[in-house]
């Protein structure tokens, strides 16, 4: 599996918290627990020439995993229209906590992303609402973070083919915090913890679900429609009247 973790690498590099925490960056522990777990996982960051996302990049990648938060009006539009199309051709997906905003996920999903959020250092417990999907292998009935931001409904994105996780915060409020989806022949998935203070991405859980999404979105080989004029019926349409 060619999975490739992009990620925006700024709070890393301008932030002393999360450096000590991400030291290498978001993107770097991700990749490190995809090669532990036996996946061909490279990275990619937003001052990369193309943002590292180039056309033969993209070709070669299985599994785009995505991480942004302060630049998302950064990524040039012509990348974005890129992703979008291996989407859609069979490109798995990834999107991961306040990627929600991020250009690529809101073309995809045809709404604002929008949502409530707090940051007061709250437990939050994730439940998983369907375990027989298989990003919820390995998951006990629920995972459970000291400290995390919070996102609260109403998350203004389509309603989920499935949806896998919810949240419970410690203030009282929930979400829906892993839904998946179909897009063209590509799968997209939506996984909510992530905020860059904490050490989430080290949580073997949250590593768990990341490696179950990286199997569950990659292309199976599945049947690819053919679109446009047909000419020739595949029966005889002699006697039918129009």
């Amino acid at each position: 599996m060619r999975v490739r973790v992009w990620n925006e690498y700024r709070h890393e590099r301008s932030n002393p918290a999360v450096k000590e925490i991400y030291p290498d960056g978001i993107h770097q522990t991700i990749a490190r627990a995809l090669r532990e777990d036996g996946h061909d996982a490279d990275t990619a960051t937003l001052d990369e020439p193309e943002h590292g996302l180039s056309e033969e990049v993209l070709r070669q990648t299985d599994v785009l995993i995505w991480w942004g938060h302060m630049a998302h009006d950064e990524v040039e539009n012509a990348v974005v229209e890129r992703v979008y199309a291996r989407v859609l051709e069979g490109m798995g997906l990834i999107v991961l906590h306040s990627g929600h905003y991020s250009k690529i996920f809101r073309k995809l999903m045809g709404t604002s992303g929008g949502l409530k959020w707090r940051e007061a250092d709250e437990k939050e417990r994730i439940w998983v609402v369907n375990p027989a999907h298989p990003i919820a292998a390995g998951i006990g009935e629920y995972i459970e973070l000291p400290q995390e931001e919070m996102y609260g409904e109403h998350f203004d994105i389509p309603a989920p083919d499935d949806l896998v996780f919810v949240s419970w915060f410690a203030g009282g409020e929930i979400f829906r915090s892993g839904c998946a989806y179909y897009r063209g022949q590509g799968k997209v998935f939506y996984f909510r913890p992530g905020h860059e203070t904490y050490p989430t991405y080290h949580n073997p859980e949250i590593q768990r679900v990341i490696a179950n999404a990286v199997r569950w979105s990659a292309w199976s080989g599945g049947a690819k429609p053919q679109y446009g004029h047909v000419p020739v019926p595949l029966e005889s349409l002699s006697g039918v009247e129009n």
